[in-house]
């Protein structure tokens, strides 16, 4: 699915304007992305859990020229699903 195509389903769902779910969704996860930022984790009840895990730092191979090379520490954004949600895809 899209972004366009989820808006869509918003604005169905909810009786929204594109206009305004596409508003919405981008409320959303700016939202989320702001929080993420600052290092904090969000959790939706029901739904999960998005938050920032530490990549620890590695040396791999660059499989085009099979040279060694050091991947640094990052930070990655992670989503944790919820049984409930785990559950409704598994029906």
């Amino acid at each position: 699915m899209t972004k366009a195509e989820l808006i869509e389903v918003i604005a169905n769902n909810g009786e929204y304007s594109k206009a305004e779910a596409g508003r919405a969704l981008k409320a959303v996860t700016d939202s989320i992305a702001s929080v993420l930022e600052k290092g904090d984790k969000i959790t939706l009840v029901g739904f999960g859990t998005f938050e920032v895990r530490d990549r620890a730092a590695k040396d791999s191979i660059n499989p085009l020229t099979k040279e060694p090379i050091h991947v640094p520490a990052k930070k990655v954004p992670a989503f944790k699903a919820s049984s409930a949600l785990k559950d409704a895809v598994n029906k």
